[in-house]
């Protein structure tokens, strides 16, 4: 049998890996200037966890989560997003308790079951921030300014910000209501995922890619126009905010996002370099999601972003990424007594943050030259008899094919 990695995931091979640790470190980088500490969360959960935090309702716990019973016959679910398992950390550990703010990310695998395209697999990596404990319009500013300096980090920097505003909970109950006394009308020519979103979530119609959908939800009344004073005015207060730091921003009154627990302000990043997929990450308020989960009343915003999506933008608009990690120094060993040698004074080197490689093949001196090219290290160090006799190997700098006699213990100094 032929065995294949199963449909919608990814192997990451050691050529590519080195622009995957780039990223990673752009975000710890960033997260690192803004404060944030990583938190990270089992890769499974609780079923319940998600049909609660995200809604019944949702496409993700609907349609796309892998769920399973183990032996003790609990519900367990391989973690879809990232929210909700941080907030339930962060409620289990009475982290607010511990302080009246919390800046936190993650970086780590995530699970679909969904259609794979381009930039979207059932096994992804995803980063993201929760800013917990305030409900300034600032912390809504501050995670996409977040956001938008790792994405300009890794060469991405043709997107926009899509934003708007869904309200507070009754403003958006009476909202929906007034949505579907419109929608009623249309209901025979809507598609069918919206004639059952009609019932069960009217709101995500507006977000619906279907052509005859978005026809008839052009005129449809706007959540916007529906806001009380108090949710308009920080709407517009994040909006002026972001519009005065440069932020490329677009109102989109269908940007209601696909989770039960947001409130205020959602937003999303897109990028035409992705197609018709074009989201490279988004999210929003969530002031009434830690209180749903058991915890003491405490706002919160969030984002999460495909790392996958992240590196598809940055490849096409041509970033460097840098180079793969390479050893400094390739032992050529002539003889088992000087590979012997070899391996005794590769050691002390690494013991000095000193990259080293060796042949583990018993080659021929040619086809261990040929290794050390292949590798692009800088220097290349001969060991034979004569060498082991005289307590001094044979130095040869890659650059410009110098070579000179360096003692055994004197490696250190004549390669830094």
């Amino acid at each position: 049998m032929n065995f294949r990695k199963p449909k919608g995931t990814k192997d990451i091979l050691p050529k590519d890996i080195y622009k995957w640790h780039y990223a990673e470190q752009v975000i710890r980088d960033v997260t690192a200037l803004y404060n944030f500490s990583e938190v990270r969360t089992p890769t499974f959960e609780y079923t319940e966890l998600f049909k609660r935090g995200v809604g019944t309702d949702t496409d993700i716990v609907g349609k796309e989560m892998y769920t399973f019973d183990d032996k003790s016959g609990d519900s367990l679910t391989l973690r879809p997003e990232g929210t909700a398992p941080v907030m339930r950390a962060f409620v289990e550990n009475s982290m607010l308790n511990d302080a009246p703010l919390h800046k936190l990310y993650y970086i780590t695998n995530m699970f679909r079951y969904e259609r794979p395209q381009a930039g979207r697999y059932r096994e992804h990596t995803q980063f993201g921030g929760e800013i917990l404990g305030s409900d300034s319009f600032y912390t809504d500013v501050e995670l996409i300014l977040l956001a938008k300096e790792v994405y300009n980090r890794c060469g991405v920097n043709n997107f926009k910000v899509k934003i708007n505003s869904i309200g507070k909970p009754d403003e958006r109950n009476a909202y929906v209501a007034k949505l579907r006394d419109y929608l009623k009308d249309n209901l025979a020519a809507l598609s069918d995922d919206s004639k059952r979103r009609f019932e069960t979530n009217a709101l995500r119609i507006l977000d619906s890619k279907n052509p005859g959908d978005r026809t008839i939800t052009d005129s449809a009344p706007k959540i916007l126009d529906h806001l009380g004073t108090e949710s308009r005015s920080r709407f517009d207060k994040v909006v002026n905010e972001l519009t005065k730091l440069s932020v490329n921003l677009e109102v989109d009154f269908r940007l209601v996002r696909g989770l039960d627990y947001y409130t205020d302000t959602t937003f999303e990043f897109v990028s035409e370099d992705l197609g018709s997929q074009d989201a490279l990450g988004g999210g929003g308020r969530y002031d009434g999601l830690i209180e749903q989960l058991g915890g003491k009343p405490c706002p919160g915003v969030g984002f999460g972003s495909g790392l996958e999506r992240v590196l598809i933008v940055a490849e096409k608009n041509g970033f460097t990424f840098g180079e793969p990690n390479k050893p400094v120094i390739y032992f050529i060993s002539l003889n088992d007594a000087a590979r012997d040698k070899a391996f005794e004074l590769i050691q002390a080197l690494r013991k000095n943050n000193i990259a080293c490689e060796t042949d583990m093949l018993n080659r021929s001196f040619k086809a261990q030259m040929r290794d050390a090219n292949r590798l692009g290290v800088k220097y290349v160090y001969i060991l034979g008899e004569d060498e082991l006799n005289k307590g001094k190997g044979q130095l040869k700098n890659m650059s410009d094919s110098s070579q000179s006699e360096v003692e055994f213990d004197k490696i250190a100094e004549a390669i830094s």
